[in-house]
């Protein structure tokens, strides 16, 4: 908003303003809706919702996480992290953390999110840490997506090398 240094100190001086990270302020008079994955991206900039978080946020599952699945690069770092809400870390390689990329808007504010195939696939890649029953629920929610693509599908899994693990789940759900 064009605020000087001076003025952004003295707001945080009053309470106005709390201090987040070196870029990023919350304004603390601010009663509007509050987005999670709006709030956890001004701590982590570079960080993509991903996982449960994710497959949440296109209504693949019924099960709302409690914490926020956030991607980061392997060698990303976080300097501060909110405690409230929890995030869970994942560090993605470069080619994992760049694919399937979208932004989202809430708002007027911004946050990346993985796109529904590229989370679908990411899914099955942590299907044992996920749980294969809740990676068999929202593959089979995403198939039933009048708006599915499964080439995009299929070239995430060929990227990310699990096409193999993909083609056993559609050949059962199928």
């Amino acid at each position: 908003m064009n605020f000087t240094n001076y003025k952004i100190n003295k707001m945080v001086d009053q309470g106005s303003l709390k201090k987040l990270n070196r870029s990023y302020y919350e304004n603390a008079n601010y009663t509007g809706d509050f987005n999670d994955f709006v709030f956890v991206s001004a701590y982590i900039p570079k960080g993509v919702i991903c996982l449960m978080s994710a497959a949440s946020y296109y209504g693949l599952t019924t099960v709302r996480p409690i914490v926020v699945d956030m991607a980061i690069p392997n060698k990303g770092k976080v300097s501060t992290l909110p405690e409230w809400p929890e995030i869970n870390l994942y560090y993605f390689g470069e080619v994992r953390y760049s694919e399937g990329v979208v932004k989202k808007f809430h708002e007027g504010d911004q946050f990346m999110i993985y796109e529904i195939e590229k989370t679908v696939v990411d899914i099955i890649s942590y299907r044992e840490k996920i749980g294969i029953e809740e990676t068999k629920e929202i593959l089979k929610n995403y198939l039933d997506k009048k708006e599915r693509n499964i080439n995009l599908l299929l070239r995430y899994a060929k990227v990310l090398k699990c096409e193999s693990v993909l083609r056993k789940y559609l050949e059962v759900l199928l």
